[in-house]
């Protein structure tokens, strides 16, 4: 029963995000500013990861953090991913970690991770993601939604739609005390 409320729960989700992406796709939208309290939100969570062993995001504080949620019938969030993957492999040494908030069902996730041999940790964030998202400027609930967090853990840049690479690579570059 708990398998198909999550599944139910889900599609709704794909539903909404999918809606949303559609009506967005012909405008850009540019995110609100981030809620004080939405950092402090997502360290509190503890999501699944494609194990489905629990892990409290609070084990991330302390890192400079590329937040990025995603689903895998968003065609630009699978679009990034390569470069996301890429961007992780570059960073890693420089105190930055790159994290995926997954607004779809684990089962997907973990077909989806191991196809494009996603190297950097996946959550399964379902609702939970969607309130972060928006908490962290996502008001239209598009996706990708991207979220910058400091090391002292504050929301500092967001990015709505697909990513553009060089922009990204120099907004870390800028806002990293460590990189």
């Amino acid at each position: 029963m708990k398998n198909k409320t999550f599944t139910i729960s889900a599609l709704i989700i794909a539903a909404v995000f999918t809606a949303a992406g559609l009506s967005l796709g012909a405008k850009k939208y540019e995110p609100v500013p981030a809620t004080d309290s939405a950092a402090k939100q997502f360290f509190s969570l503890t999501l699944n990861d494609l194990e489905a062993k629990p892990q409290p995001m609070k084990q991330w504080q302390g890192k400079f953090l590329v937040v990025n949620f995603w689903a895998t019938w968003c065609k630009p969030c699978v679009e990034e991913m390569p470069e996301l993957k890429q961007l992780q492999a570059d960073l890693k040494n420089n105190n930055v970690q790159l994290i995926g908030m997954g607004i779809d069902t684990p089962s997907n996730m973990q077909e989806f991770a191991k196809k494009y041999q996603i190297s950097y940790p996946l959550y399964a964030a379902g609702m939970d993601g969607t309130s972060v998202s928006q908490q962290m400027g996502n008001k239209a609930g598009g996706l990708p939604f991207t979220a910058l967090i400091s090391e002292d853990g504050k929301v500092i840049k967001t990015y709505s739609g697909r990513l553009k690479m060089p922009e990204l690579r120099a907004d870390i570059t800028r806002l990293n005390k460590k990189s």
